[in-house]
């Protein structure tokens, strides 16, 4: 049994939902743990391992990489010995649920430790905190910001052996390709290994999407209560949203499922659990949301009301949702200086059906659409060059072709089979249902 507080990843979806379910970072009696998907690794507290935390209040700057901009760290937790040597690190943001959600730098400081539950679980392990503002600070360890210490962060979202597949076959390619290309060679040998390498590519997302869905067969919680959406009647309901959207209260989470079926993991034990259920009324009495509040009243997420609980089954669903986490529910009405909300609104419907199928679709790489098209040339350039050798090498240009072929076939069925799906079926309007005036 993990002890709490602990840490909870942020919200992830695909391959990275596996990492939601599994990974922690908790205590252990006089170790702190960490859990990911793969292992397990502890750490001694005290003499001989970690007697002191220093977290680096200071937001990092956005990276650019072949696709979209990567955003920077909210600020990063070191753990040191008594020397001041760097036992680990991680990005406090990857710990942080609903950090997806968030805008850069919303939350800060000393609020960015209580929900994450750094601040409880450094407390818990007696291990003293120290929050500076400065790169150059001394009781940062030295050398930390090239990144060379060990990663206590929760694991990426792509499992380890697609990267490294992808990136062998990848700068394998690139390297026959400009050989080929310079030296204006036929080699049947040569022109069957950049087709080979060509291939791997969709096969890896091929196989990585039958290796999530065989591995996410194993993350099985005990659920207490799964509540779905009950939105008012005229309302652009899909058969999609009814399908991806729940929340679901499990024996120590409240996690709510959004479209595409990213999932986000909030406490319910522990000091950094959720505490309450906010209620809220507009300057008029109409209701506009629920807020899920943490300690100190840190809104965590915000769930509108004319979604989640506006609709004939509404008030069942609100009564259920209190009795299932036993959170205190209250009312709030907002006056004339409130701004609302203060939080992210999760579980929205979509604005279109064109970015319901985008949330949809499986999760991309950092490198995004780029991705597919590489894949897609090389495919294309493995056909014109078993074309090219055919009449000199028909056994190996019949071979090259075909791998291209194929690779564009494991490319482009996938994408059509989500287009068809999506339009044929998801992105019918769901029955809705009739308002309610009031939660019970």
């Amino acid at each position: 049994m993990i002890s709490e507080p602990a840490l909870r990843p942020a919200a992830a979806r695909g391959p990275g939902l596996e990492v939601c379910h599994r990974s922690r970072f908790y205590r252990d009696g006089g170790d702190l743990v960490l859990r990911s998907r793969t292992r397990t690794l502890r750490f001694p507290i005290g003499d001989g391992g970690i007697t002191r935390a220093v977290f680096l209040d200071l937001p990092g700057a956005d990276m650019e990489r072949i696709g979209p901009t990567i955003r920077g760290s909210w600020g990063k937790v070191q753990l040191q010995d008594r020397n001041g040597a760097l036992v680990g690190s991680f990005d406090i943001e990857n710990w942080l649920p609903e950090s997806p959600a968030l805008s850069k730098r919303y939350v800060k400081g000393e609020e960015l430790l209580d929900r994450t539950g750094v601040a409880a679980l450094l407390k818990a392990a007696h291990i003293p905190l120290h929050v500076v503002k400065d790169r150059d600070d001394p009781l940062l360890a030295p050398g930390s910001r090239w990144g060379r210490a060990k990663s206590l962060g929760p694991g990426p979202d792509f499992p380890h052996w697609y990267w490294r597949l992808r990136l062998v076959a990848g700068a394998t390619w690139v390297l026959v390709f400009m050989v080929t290309l310079f030296s204006g060679t036929s080699e049947p040998w040569l022109i069957l290994l950049q087709a080979a390498t060509a291939f791997v590519a969709p096969v890896a997302r091929l196989a990585v999407r039958v290796w999530t869905r065989l591995r996410m067969r194993r993350c099985v919680p005990v659920v207490r209560e799964r509540i779905r959406p009950a939105p008012v009647e005229g309302t652009a309901a899909t058969v999609r949203f009814y399908r991806d959207t729940e929340l679901r209260i499990q024996d120590r989470d409240l996690v709510l499922r959004v479209l595409g079926g990213r999932e986000y993991w909030f406490p319910l034990t522990g000091p950094h659990a959720l505490a309450s259920l906010v209620l809220v009324r507009d300057r008029t009495g109409q209701y506009l949301g629920v807020e899920l509040r943490g300690p100190r009243d840190q809104v965590r997420a915000v769930l509108p009301w004319q979604t989640w609980f506006g609709g004939g089954s509404g008030a069942d669903h609100w009564s259920r949702l209190c009795r299932a986490t036993g959170l205190t529910a209250s009312e709030y009405r907002l006056t004339g200086k409130d701004k609302w909300p203060e939080g992210p609104v999760l579980g929205r419907l979509p604005d279109s059906a064109k970015t319901a199928r985008e949330l949809a679709r499986f999760p991309s790489t950092i490198a995004a659409g780029l991705s597919s098209a590489f894949m897609a040339v090389g495919s294309y350039l493995s056909i014109a060059q078993g074309q090219w050798i055919e009449n000199a090498h028909p056994g190996a240009g019949m071979v090259a072709s075909l791998a291209g072929a194929v690779g564009l076939v494991l490319q482009a069925v996938p994408y059509a089979a989500h287009q068809l799906r999506s339009r044929l079926w998801l992105e019918r309007p769901a029955p809705h249902q009739t308002p309610t005036e009031q939660p019970a």
